[in-house]
């Protein structure tokens, strides 16, 4: 068997594990601080990966998020951004990017790429991370996530609905969310009856 490391080898994320127990630098309200991730218990946590700062598809994926950040904060949730720049770069940026400007929640600095190993975005070639979005619930569980090839922007509207479907199967056991499902609409109670009624 071929021991080489392939482009983005990992052991990679598995729904159901907890979120690491890692800190970071980070770059926030015109200040630098260290953030701990198991700090976060108590509410929804998004990790927001993507390659780099100072680039094309990134500022437009984190000024869309920036846009529903206060939507995110309402559903006790937060929001961290990560790419494997230092946080002194997520500050030029911010600083220099109108989009990026907007920005409120915390940008993770994680040069070693020790978080993006961990969850799987990193691309061992480059030292940069793929696309990818992780939703962990108040104890710490992974419930979803996706990951993108970096020429593929992803979808504010669309992470809100899936924490939004999260969050309602979380406080009502045993109903599950269908497809494409938003607040207010059917939910379906598995059990003998629906079988084969779908």
């Amino acid at each position: 068997m071929d021991d080489e490391m392939t482009p983005y080898e990992s052991c990679g994320p598995m729904i159901g594990m907890q979120v690491p127990d890692l800190e970071l630098k980070a770059y926030q309200d015109g200040k630098f601080n260290s953030i701990k991730l198991a700090d976060y218990k108590g509410k929804w946590l998004i990790l927001f990966f993507y390659p780099a700062d100072f680039t094309f598809v990134c500022p437009t994926e984190l000024e869309e998020m920036a846009d529903h950040y206060d939507e995110f904060k309402t559903l006790n949730a937060e929001v961290l951004s990560v790419s494997t720049d230092t946080e002194f770069v997520h500050k030029a940026w911010h600083d220099q990017s109108p989009a990026i400007g907007k920005v409120k929640f915390p940008m993770l600095a994680d040069p070693t790429g020790i978080l993006c190993q961990e969850l799987g975005t990193y691309i061992y070639e480059e030292g940069l991370s793929l696309r990818g979005t992780f939703v962990f619930d108040p104890n710490g569980i992974l419930k979803a996530f996706e990951m993108h090839d970096n020429s593929i922007g992803r979808s504010a509207t669309e992470l809100l609905r899936k924490l939004k479907a999260a969050i309602f199967v979380k406080d009502h056991p045993g109903q599950v969310c269908p497809a494409s499902w938003i607040p207010g609409a059917t939910t379906l109670t598995p059990g003998p009856d629906l079988v084969g009624k779908i």
